[in-house]
This record gives structure tokens, C-alpha cells and sequence, in this order.
């Protein structure tokens, strides 16, 4: 028996889908990547975007019609809107909630599929007690030998306008500490040099909990102390966070230890106070100017990336303006710059979408513009220089090299390196600069 998954959205998702896995594959089933050849097909899909939750009712209906011709079982999981979720059981064989992980083997046996031995060895191995239901106490099938992502936080408490997450993900629950610090050591003895943890409202961790939990910067700190003691080489990350929770003891914390990669994950959405109330971000632009001081004062070689919306319900030529003075003022590495879509459980789908697509788009070319300026700038500065880098693989651009990514995450093509080096650390010095990119060639320890 084969399955398949398709998994849409962020990293979160793709954090699930491997925890999916791994109960899929201990019923038996092999995994495929090869839709049409699987018995079992499931997608875990994204509530958050449009284009995304689209893709899910393009799929449902190309995998109903096979079933004209073989048996085939499907099901749809992630971060699904209760709207959509109502839908999705009109289409799918099943739908399940991930705290509802634990029960897939038995959802899938009554549908016909999976042998009463390879449900019972699963859900042996679950251990069917009141936590079953904690979908964290799966051990996930991870999808790379170096890289990994660590939930550590589920759901969101912000409800800002724009975002349907509280409604797709619920309130704020914080990973119980230990099991993340036993997850990353596990990890750690394993090899993986990259690990992110993960969250809705990353930095939040802890504050559902108060007394009982450490804080986000106690578990960091507990981490890097966790990297000193292992010897080994890695990074870790997380993302994404909230200015509103952006604390300088945080900033003090990834400064302390050399595992604790120095990339800096800021969203701000909007450069205008208006247009930041109208989102509900509960944040002035003068705290993220305060955030962004103390990362260039702690934090001197971090990069720092952030996340804007262009066209928000309401936004004017002006307000706009703020934003694109804010990007030349911090001067991102990197922005991944949005056109607004009013989505459906989001406060703001109530208002008027009443910026113009054409201006959508024009400003986003004018904010991107800006990016480009300021990526390229900090990119020149370093053309020379050598550089610690983690090789992802071969790359899709340039014949014959290889990918990797800096400390910050940004971009190196490696121009001549054998394959043998993927997943590996190595020291590269940079040749050649261009917007959002590099290229670096292989120097010796």
C-alpha cells in the first residue's frame, strides 16, 4: 500500500505532514510522491491564503473522479477554517484536526484500508492515554537528514485583522519544554545542523503557562546551553515572532551563544501608526525602531528579514509612503512582500477591499524596488570575505552548483563543489554579489 501527501503553506504544515508520516507509515503504508499511484492521498492545507485553499478543492475533485476507476481513500488536515472545514467533509473520505493525529490509524480502518495488526501496533506505540491526544507526542518522520523544524508553540492570541490563524489554529499552547529540549538533543546527537522552532506567535512561548513554563528567552537559553555542552556545529532559528513580544532579554540571549543563529525574523506589516492600529498589531513603529536598535547594537552581523502587507483595507498613497521610508531606514536583507486578500474568518474581510489591484501591484513593485537597493547593498559588503555556510543542495538555476545559505540565510550559489558536500558545513568565500543572491567559491578550513 502506498500514500501520498501534499502539503501546502508554511513551515508549520510541513512540520505536521511529518508527523503525519510517521503514523502512515507505521500502519504500513510506503510513501510516494507519485499521486496517481497511491491508495491513500491527503493533502494538509492552508486556510490562510486563497490561492492555497483553492489548490485543495482542485485537488479533491481530481482524486474523487479516480475513484471511478480504484479504490482510493483521502483525507485533508493543517490549519483549515472552521468554513472550509465544514466543506471539506462533503469531499474528503475523511477530515481530521492534528490534536486528532493519535486516531487516524482507526479512522482509516474503518474506511476499509489498513490491517487490524497495523492499527493496533500503532496506536501501541501512541500509548493510548489521556495525552494521546497531544499531537507532539508523535515522533515525526523528518523529510531531511540536516535540517529540521521543533514546534514549540501552537495557535495565536494577536487577532490581528488581516490573519485568520486564531481561527484556524485556535489560542496560544506553549510545547511542554522538556519535550523540545529533548527533541533538539535528539537531533543534535543525530547530526542536523539546522533546526527551526516553530510557532504561530513564536516568541510568546510560555506566557499561557506563567510559573509553570520557562519564558522564550529561558529556552533559548536552555538550548544554546544545550549546543555548548554537545561540541557539535549547528544553527537554530525560529520564526516566526511578533514585534509586540520581542523582548530585549531575547535579543541578550542569541547574542550569548554560537548556536543561536544570528537571523532576525521581524515582521512589521505597515510603517504607519493608523495602518498598524487598523491590522491590530499593538505595536508602534517607534518599539520596532527600539527592536531593531538593540539587534544592530547586540546583534551587529544578524540579518534582518520582516514581512509587509501592501493594500490593506484603507491604505493610502501616504500611508504606503511611511512603509517604504521604514524599509530604507532599516534596511532589510530581506521582505516578503504580500498584495492584501481579504480572507474569509478574518476580521478584515468585513471591510471593504478597497485598494485597486493595479495599485496593489504597483506598490509592491515600489516596496520590492527598495528591497532590492538594500539587499544588494548589504550583499557588496560582502564580496571578499569568507563565510560559514550550510550546503542544501544543488542548484536550480546554475548548472553544476550548489546552494547553500549563510548563518543569516541568505543565498550562496557554490560554483564548482562535488554533491558529496550537501548537508554539510563548509567555509566559502564570496566572488560576486547581486540582489538577493551570491556566489562564493569552496576555501579550506
Amino acid at each position: 500500500m502506498k500514500c501520498c501527501i501534499v502539503t501546502l503553506g508554511c513551515q508549520m504544515n510541513q512540520s505536521d505532514s511529518e508527523r503525519i508520516r510517521s503514523v502512515i507509515e507505521g500502519m504500513g503504508y510506503a510513501l510516494t510522491e507519485t499521486e496517481d499511484e497511491a491508495d491513500l492521498i491527503g493533502v494538509v492545507a492552508c486556510s490562510v491564503r486563497q490561492k492555497a485553499i483553492d489548490k485543495v478543492y482542485s485537488k479533491i475533485e481530481k482524486w474523487n473522479q479516480w475513484k471511478n476507476n480504484r479504490p482510493l481513500i483521502t483525507f485533508v488536515s493543517g490549519c483549515i477554517l472552521p468554513a472550509d472545514e465544514v466543506k471539506f467533509l462533503k469531499l474528503f473520505d475523511l477530515v481530521f484536526r492534528m490534536n486528532e493525529l493519535p486516531d487516524l490509524p482507526a479512522m482509516v480502518q474503518q474506511c476499509g484500508v489498513a490491517s487490524e495488526f497495523s492499527v493496533r501496533h500503532v496506536l501501541d506505540d501512541l500509548e493510548r492515554t489521556d495525552e494521546r491526544t497531544d499531537f507532539w507526542q508523535v515522533q515525526p518522520s523528518y523529510s531531511s537528514s540536516f535540517e529540521a523544524f521543533v514546534p514549540i508553540q501552537n495557535g495565536c492570541d494577536k487577532f490581528c485583522s488581516f490573519c485568520a490563524v486564531p481561527y484556524t489554529r485556535g489560542r496560544e499552547v506553549s510545547r511542554a519544554s522538556a519535550d523540545i529540549l529533548a527533541e533538539v538533543e535528539a537531533l543534535v546527537a543525530r547530526g542536523v545542523k539546522s533546526i527551526t522552532l516553530l510557532g504561530q506567535n513564536v516568541n510568546s512561548y510560555g506566557l499561557d503557562k506563567p510559573g509553570e513554563e520557562l519564558s522564550f528567552a529561558q529556552l533559548l537559553e536552555a538550548v544554546g546551553e544545550l549546543g555548548n555542552a554537545s561540541g557539535k556545529e549547528f544553527w537554530v532559528y525560529f520564526t516566526s515572532p511578533h514585534p509586540r513580544d520581542m523582548t530585549r532579554d531575547v535579543i541578550e540571549t542569541i547574542a550569548r551563544y554560537d548556536c543561536l543563529a544570528k537571523q532576525i525574523n521581524l515582521p512589521v506589516q505597515s510603517g504607519d501608526e493608523k495602518m498598524l492600529r487598523r491590522m491590530n498589531r499593538n505595536h508602534s513603529v517607534d518599539a520596532y525602531r527600539q527592536i531593531v536598535a538593540d539587534i544592530r547594537e547586540l546583534l551587529p552581523t544578524a540579518t534582518i528579514f520582516t514581512d509587509i502587507i501592501v493594500g490593506f483595507s484603507g491604505e493610502t498613497d501616504v500611508q504606503l509612503e511611511q512603509t517604504a521610508l521604514l524599509m530604507e531606514e532599516v534596511g532589510y536583507n530581506m521582505a516578503f512582500i504580500a498584495r492584501y486578500s481579504p480572507r474569509a474568518g478574518a476580521r478584515s474581510a468585513r471591510w471593504e477591499d478597497d485598494v485597486p489591484p493595479e495599485v496593489k501591484s504597483a506598490r509592491l513593485i515600489q516596496l520590492t524596488e527598495i528591497l532590492k537597493r538594500t539587499s544588494l547593498r548589504h550583499n557588496e559588503a560582502m564580496v571578499g570575505k569568507v563565510f560559514r555556510v550550510l550546503v542544501e543542495g544543488e542548484d536550480k538555476r546554475v548548472a553544476g552548483a550548489l546552494s547553500a545559505r549563510t548563518e543569516g540565510k541568505l543565498l550562496v550559489r557554490i560554483l564548482k563543489a562535488p554533491t558529496e558536500m550537501i548537508g554539510t558545513f563548509q567555509n566559502v568565500k564570496i566572488v560576486s554579489a547581486s540582489v538577493l543572491s551570491l556566489a562564493g567559491e569552496l576555501v579550506a578550513p
